[in-house]
């Protein structure tokens, strides 16, 4: 090759291509050129004999990796592999650049003499000194929290700020929470068994632990940081401490930290006599009672020193919570497990257990233990006079609103506690005033039980008004006098509701429909027919009952049903006495509505009562026939909320009670209404317009407003033991209902007792009194308020059993067999504590009461309870005669 065509001399630096080079001339096995090389070809790479460029065999990876083997050039030295190999040595043109020092950094990170992942996998020497720091660090903090925290001064603890309530309108109702029950007692004047009973419970080690529980911190933080609700401290120390500081009460992690702060400083400085002390005479009760001496007064009318170790174990379950624990129950909206038979159990419980470990710690004798198996005998809640009359019910009702939707009101029970809330309620100043002057004029003038005290005492009233078109609670009814009778009859009371359960039947039935008898159990849930309110059904006395392919219902022991009316009649025409839904609906007849609800399914009758505003754990097992008839006890609240959704077009909300609270901080809630179909307008208007039938010439006339449409529905229930009316116009629900209850809340068994020649009457029916009150408060809380058609219902459904009816009636010799057989006694899943000395009847089915006869003498005898017969349309309802129909308890019927 001439020397003109000589490719000029390439610049020769270091890195990668000085590295590529090397390779190639490694590789053809020739050692890499000087810089100072003629230009021959073996210069540049180029191998010889075939006269072509030999591409390079080493990759970039090689070249840096021997790069970084020989750093002093870094990228302008390119190394010499065979240099390299040979010692070490470079090429002469390596002389270009100054070699770069070895620079240690502070923090090898990532590690600078390994490659690949190893460069990210930290030494054991930075994970050594980075755990050391972070220790110092928590080691710091602490030691500064420590220091920058005091001994809190629980004297200056459990003060309160007056809560603000306000009607409707605006005006204040009234301003309470601020009259604090707080007196502080020396350790001295504290039982022995009080301090033993709050260890064995509550912290067994608190004269030896360090005053904070770790396990219990941890998880509280761990919650706090999810955003779920705070928790209590888990040592004594800790509650002292948490009581203390009421004064903040912010639900934060940083909180938290500081009462962890305050608690070391406190168990470590502080004797544990005096946090016991502290804790003792700050901790709250329950009815608005702080310290010991307070609660001993609030709950036995007696001094903290008095106490015995029932008592005092007694008061340690109210430091689990007295919402749940006091026995004379928590009143609230929701509050369905809060009522006064709920927390009697609960308190025994926890008293019981904590007597139970005070023994088995060696702080109590067994032989004194065993002399407190019952609750103590506790006294009336109420003190304040300012919440006297309805206004204590309606606080309560406010107040149990606020607690038990927390979330949404931001209202715990220690911030409402603290006070200086505004709440500005749904309760109509009027209608209140209205509701209990009607109850009121019916008391007086019939209740007498000076006259007949066997049958007129212990009468209790109940009502509630609520508003179809927001769920707003307008006025309740509670009892005579909140400072005298704590248990809000508005709100909880345990009595049945009836045949005004019926119109959830007749509703379910037009929203599912009935399932094909002709169909397998699976293929009949899905090819259902909806009903028509002309539908037929047999309205007989003493019914067979049947499961809706048309098979005998039996219980589990094989025993059958057999449905009464009431007064033991039949009706509609025989043989058949097949009688449409509307006219078993005016006359309230049971057999009909039963096997109704047989035909469309008992769970469907339950969901149609749920959707309508009723709290399925206020309903009883629905696993029998007169499950259909009442036999669940939903508030009065409930109901009138229930029937309010009928009212809306099928529209439901939930009642309540408060409008909005404010505070210093400004408003902090605002009720926001959420509002669910649970009907189709169509089935509502019509399950309406069959009402509407009830008040205009059925069991419900006494409830008829002059220029005015009313729907309603009565209900007495078997045993006579309560009765109710349920109605509403399309602008107001409200439900009434009276029974006669045993109210001595110290009884460990309280039961309701029966009302026949209770005002002087026979027997007492929906269609009575509860009716009149109905009457005389809706025609005052109406006035001034337009009157308002229902809206015209819509056709619905198909005419059901237009055919010969399937259950024909018994033969002369089934009917006698049927009355001599024996009577049924089914499963105790729903079963009511044992009836007493008096009550010699079978409390599944039935029994003769008052030495009346029996009706059928076997099973046809009380096995569905009573109905109501229809009264004439100018005078009260026709009591009937009631003589063996008074059995059933939960699997007797109701009456209508």
């Amino acid at each position: 090759m001439s020397e003109h065509r000589r490719k000029p001399p390439q610049p020769q630096g270091g890195g990668r291509a000085a590295a590529r080079r090397g390779q190639s001339g490694a590789s053809s096995g020739r050692r890499a050129a000087p810089r100072g090389a003629t230009g021959s070809p073996a210069d540049y790479g180029l191998g010889h004999g075939s006269g072509s460029e030999e591409q390079p065999t080493g990759s970039r990876a090689d070249a840096r990796r021997t790069s970084q083997r020989n750093p002093g050039g870094g990228r302008r030295r390119a190394a010499d592999p065979a240099a390299g190999r040979r010692g070490g040595q470079t090429g002469p043109g390596q002389g270009r650049g100054r070699s770069a020092p070895d620079r240690k950094r502070l923090i090898d990170y990532p590690r600078a003499d390994k490659y690949g992942w190893q460069r990210w996998m930290p030494s054991w020497k930075l994970v050594a000194g980075l755990f050391v720091g972070f220790i110092g660090s928590l080691v710091a903090v602490a030691g500064i929290g420590y220091a920058m925290v005091g001994i809190p001064d629980v004297a200056k603890t459990a003060t309160a700020q007056n809560n603000v309530y306000y009607w409707k309108d605006g005006s204040q109702m009234v301003a309470t929470g601020g009259e604090t029950n707080r007196q502080n007692v020396d350790l001295s004047q504290i039982p022995e068994e009080m301090r033993w009973a709050v260890i064995s419970q509550e912290n067994k080690t608190f004269y030896d632990d360090s005053g904070i529980d770790p396990k219990g911190i941890a998880r509280a933080v761990f919650n706090m940081a999810r955003g779920g609700q705070t928790q209590g401290g888990s040592t004594i120390t800790q509650q002292y401490v948490k009581n203390a500081m009421l004064n903040d009460q912010s639900q934060t992690i940083s909180r938290k930290f500081k009462e962890i702060f305050v608690s070391i400083k406190v168990g470590a400085e502080v004797d544990k006599d005096q946090i016991m002390a502290g804790y003792l005479n700050s901790a709250y009760y329950g009815r608005n009672a702080y310290g010991i001496q307070a609660a001993a007064r609030a709950y036995f009318n007696k001094d903290a020193i008095k106490l015995d170790p029932g008592e005092c174990a007694f008061l340690a379950a109210m430091l689990k919570g007295a919402t749940y624990y006091d026995p004379a129950g928590a009143t609230s909206v929701d509050s369905v497990g809060a009522t006064p038979a709920a927390n009697s159990r609960r308190a025994l419980r926890q008293m019981q257990d904590t007597l139970d470990k005070m023994v088995e710690y060696g702080h109590l004798d067994a032989s004194v233990r065993a002399k407190y198996t019952t609750l103590p005998k506790w006294q009336n809640p109420r003190s304040n006079t300012d919440l006297k009359g309805q206004i204590g019910y309606l606080v309560d009702l406010a107040n149990g609103y606020l607690v038990t939707h927390s979330k949404e009101t931001g209202v715990t029970p220690d911030l409402l506690q603290q006070g200086g809330f505004s709440i500005y309620t749904t309760f109509d100043k009027n209608k209140v005033n209205e509701l209990q002057a009607s109850v009121k004029k019916v008391q007086d003038a019939n209740i007498k039980p000076e006259q007949r005290p066997d049958t007129d005492t212990h009468v209790q009233f109940g009502g509630a008004s609520v508003e179809p078109d927001t769920g707003a609670i307008r006025a309740i009814y509670g009892g005579e006098d909140a400072t005298k009778h704590f248990t809000d009859n508005a709100d909880q009371t345990g009595a049945q509701v009836g045949s005004t359960f019926k119109p959830f039947v007749l509703a379910a039935a037009m929203t599912w429909g009935v399932r094909d008898p002709d169909l397998g159990s699976s293929q009949a849930q899905d090819e259902r027919t909806i009903v028509s309110p002309k539908s037929l059904f047999s309205g007989q006395n003493k019914l067979k009952i049947r499961n809706y392919d048309h098979s005998i219902w039996k219980n589990e022991k094989g025993e059958e049903w057999l449905q009464t009316n009431d007064g033991n009649v039949s009706v509609g025409d025989a043989p058949d006495f097949k009688i449409d839904l509307r006219e078993a609906m005016r006359e309230s007849v049971n057999s009909a509505f039963v096997q109704l609800g047989m035909d469309v399914g008992l769970d469907k009758v339950k969901d149609s009562a749920v959707s309508a505003g009723l709290k399925e754990s206020s309903l009883t097992n629905s696993g029998f026939p007169s499950f259909s008839i009442g036999i669940s006890d939903p508030s009065a609240i409930r109901m009138a909320g229930a029937y309010a959704t009928f009212a809306a077009s099928g529209k439901q909300r939930d009642p309540y009670s408060v409008e909005k609270v404010t505070s210093e901080k400004g408003q902090i809630f605002t009720h926001e209404a959420q509002t669910k179909q649970a009907f189709t307008a169509k089935v509502a208007d019509n399950v309406t317009d069959v009402l509407k039938t009830v008040v205009d010439k059925g069991t419900g006339t006494n409830a008829q407003l002059p220029g005015r449409e009313v729907a309603g529905k009565t209900g007495t229930t078997d045993g006579n033991k309560s009765a109710w009316f349920v109605g509403y116009t399309p602008q107001l629900s409200t439900a009434v209902t009276m029974f006669r209850y045993d109210d001595d809340e110290s009884k460990k068994d309280r039961t309701f007792l029966k009302m026949f020649g209770t005002g002087g009457q026979k027997k007492i029916h929906g269609a009575s009194f509860p009716a009149q009150i109905w009457h005389d408060y809706m025609l005052e809380a109406l006035k001034g308020t337009p009157s308002k058609d229902f809206p015209e219902p819509q056709p619905i459904g198909e005419v059901i059993n237009a055919e010969p009816s399937p259950t024909p009636t018994p033969s002369a010799t089934e009917s006698a067999e049927e009355e001599t057989s024996p009577s049924p006694t089914p499963s105790k899943t729903a079963v009511e504590p044992s009836p007493s000395a008096t009550e010699t009847c079978n409390k599944f089915f039935g029994c003769a009461n008052d030495g009346g006869t029996s009706n059928g003498n076997g099973n046809g005898n009380g096995n569905g309870g009573t109905g109501e017969t229809s009264p004439s349309p100018t005078t009260s309802e026709t009591p009937g005669d009631n003589r063996g129909n008074t059995g059933g308890g939960f699997f007797g019927g109701p009456a209508g």
